[in-house]
């Protein structure tokens, strides 16, 4: 067969090799140090290098459980049932096909599902109590009504926040007896608290691990078909945003690794959203774009469901505008950027792929070094965590307090002319709460905050 005019195109771009590529870049460089002009070292200590090739990427792994869609949820606080509901229907009539329900206590399930369309929905729960018998009542009505849900139990996720647990007499071992009856869908893992206090990425993934690994170890012990056990992992995404999506691959192959251990089904599901670590107060229009950024990471990284926040949440009450702003942002990247045609869409990027062996290779050392030294709830206790995180926040608040991490109206370009204190309906600060606790608790802080708080006291000082 003759060759097409095809074929004769192709044919003139012949393959380059990695020492090829790195030989024209030293050509470049004129004598400039390779290694100094070129590659960084990132905060997890990690080396980035300007260019990745196929020689190098080994591509030994593949990743369990990547979805094939993804859906948008939007949070609702069950406060008032009747208002509840109302936003609830309103948000799912209008772009979110998943809700995420928060609750301080019991609540009326009836009346809130009453005038709910359910078919096709997922429903995601946020207890932050702990009451069996109601989570039983919730459970038979879901099931009744064939709603398809994921429940919330995480005492180690209330415990990490708060430094107590949900009771007096609590004992983790109730996570045994409860699961054993209950879905195995119904435990989730909350490692937003660790990225939202300033833990590193290599952290957050180790200590996620450590996280689910408390659980496992319980219900290796139990009746529970661990083969049909999925937990829910519940992310905080930042903005670094190739090493974003490398880490929710990674926390699949972590969890795949650590599942297959104790003989369980080794996929899992995710639920991200966006850091709160580097939102705003005063430009706070900026919070759209780094939310942007930050959901696209988590599509690009697997996630099976994205809750986007609202550009204003860290100052005002929830209103249907910052809302309606969030979810059109994902329905925006769904619908008018088509980021849920394709699956597994970091497959086969060099970059991302060696990212991807990195992070899960370090943060499985972290975490073999964290059960070598009594396991991830002795460390709490002990303190150990919290230092760890402390110290990794610190250094990340110096390198924004230096102008090196930069956000955008705040360290770097910020307007004087801005003006907050006549607009703010929540307190956005860290807010303290003297306490007598088993251990200190681990306390999310934005970077902003200080720099915020003078600028708050100036504008009060001028009024």
């Amino acid at each position: 067969m003759k060759n097409t005019k095809s074929d004769f195109i192709f044919d003139e771009f012949s393959s380059v090799t990695a020492k090829q590529w790195k030989q024209q870049i030293q050509v470049d460089l004129k004598g400039a140090d390779y290694n100094k002009a070129l590659i960084w070292k990132s905060e997890e200590g990690i080396d980035v290098k300007p260019f990745y090739h196929e020689e190098e990427t080994l591509n030994t792994y593949t990743i369990p459980g990547q979805p094939t869609s993804w859906k948008i949820a939007q949070s609702v606080f069950l406060d008032h049932i009747d208002v509840a509901s109302k936003i609830a229907e309103e948000a799912l009539i209008k772009g979110a096909n998943s809700l995420r329900i928060l609750a301080d206590k019991p609540f009326d399930i009836a009346a809130f599902f009453k005038n709910i369309t359910t078919d096709g929905k997922e429903f995601y729960f946020d207890f932050n109590f702990w009451n069996p018998d109601f989570f039983q009542e919730l459970i038979d009505y879901l099931n009744k009504n064939s709603i398809q849900y994921y429940l919330g139990y995480d005492p180690i996720g209330y415990l990490v926040k708060e430094g107590n647990w949900f009771t007096d007499t609590y004992q983790l071992k109730e996570i045994h007896t409860l699961l054993e009856k209950h879905p195995a869908n119904s435990l989730r893992i909350d490692s937003r608290t660790y990225q939202n206090a300033g833990a590193n990425i290599l952290q957050q993934l180790a200590y996620s691990l450590s996280h689910v690994n408390e659980y496992l170890h319980i219900l290796s012990k139990s009746k529970l078909d661990l083969q049909k056990f999925c937990p829910s992992f519940h992310v905080a995404i930042g903005s670094n945003y190739f090493f974003e999506i490398a880490k929710l691959r990674a926390l699949r192959l972590l969890y795949a690794t650590l599942a297959k251990e104790y003989g369980a089904k080794e996929t899992c599901h995710i639920i991200a959203m966006p850091s709160k670590r580097n939102k705003t107060l005063y430009d706070y229009n900026v919070n759209m774009l780094r939310t942007t950024t930050e959901c696209m990471s988590a599509i690009l990284g697997g996630a099976n469901t994205i809750e986007n926040m609202p550009y204003d949440a860290i100052f005002h009450k929830d209103n249907s505008f910052g809302s309606r702003i969030a979810r059109n942002q994902l329905l925006i990247l769904k619908e008018e950027s088509f980021l849920d045609k394709v699956s597994n869409p970091a497959d086969g990027t060099y970059y991302i792929e060696n990212l991807t062996e990195e992070l899960a290779h370090k943060a499985l050392k972290l975490f073999q070094n964290i059960e070598k030294n009594g396991g991830f709830l002795h460390q709490l206790f002990e303190g150990t965590i919290q230092r760890k995180i402390a110290k990794s926040a610190s250094k990340e608040q110096n390198l924004f307090d230096e102008g090196k991490l930069v956000l955008l109206g705040t360290n770097i370009h910020p307007n004087p002319n801005d003006r907050m204190q006549e607009d703010l309906e929540l307190f956005p600060f860290v807010k303290k709460n003297p306490r007598k606790t088993l251990f200190p608790p681990i306390v999310e802080k934005r970077l902003a905050e200080h720099i915020e708080k003078e600028r708050l006291e100036k504008e009060q000082k001028q009024a």
